[in-house]
């Protein structure tokens, strides 16, 4: 069999390099389609009264041009009110403006309990994430066990490599406790704050 020319193998180089890039990129736009499965199925979840708060909250209320709007709005109100009276106008609300101050509390009220509801939703969706973070670190903790488990034996098993004992190793076989570490946690946090609040 003749050897390769250069150039045949470097456009072999090329082709292998173009199939691992396309395996690549199938698993990564896997993963895509996957997270967008998973984001609208939360949106089909959601309510229509739902949608329709969370639109007003991120398309009007969270808005640079919506405090711009409510600043023009309250100062021209205000200078209507007061430089209107030497032009003879008659007074919509005269100082100190309570009808203003009103419609400014009711404004507030619907924009908290907007925020509120909006915030209460991703809050859910957060804790959702945290767990499925959660559920995958565990995942990968045991399976990283797993292979340290089965390296630990393939090395007892091979004749050429001198059996030794390996403490971390055999730790890190067992796959950790949440709740242990959870409570480790607790524990060593409380510790520092107390040490920090502690009277010198």
């Amino acid at each position: 069999m003749k050897p390769k020319h250069p150039r045949e193998k470097l456009a072999s180089d090329a082709q292998q390099k173009d199939v691992e890039l396309t395996k690549l990129l199938d698993i990564v736009e896997k993963d895509i389609e996957a997270l967008v499965s998973i984001r609208l199925s939360e949106e089909r979840e959601t309510s229509r009264h739902q949608q329709f708060v969370e639109r007003i909250t991120y398309n009007l209320l969270g808005r640079p041009y919506t405090l711009y709007a409510i600043i023009i709005i309250v100062l021209l109100w205000v200078l209507y009110n007061i430089i209107g009276a030497l032009f003879g106008w008659q007074r919509l609300d005269p100082p100190p403006f309570s009808d203003l101050q009103g419609v400014i509390g009711f404004i507030a009220l619907l924009t908290t309990t907007a925020v509120l509801i909006t915030q209460n939703r991703q809050a859910r969706l957060d804790d959702q994430r945290t767990h499925l973070d959660l559920e995958l670190s565990l995942l990968i903790d045991r399976k990283v066990s797993k292979v340290i488990e089965l390296i630990e034996e393939l090395r007892r098993d091979i004749p050429n490599v001198q059996n030794r004992h390996d403490p971390q190793a055999n730790i890190m076989q067992e796959s950790a406790d949440p709740a242990q570490v959870l409570s480790t946690f607790q524990q060593n946090y409380e510790n520092v704050v107390r040490e920090d609040q502690a009277p010198f």
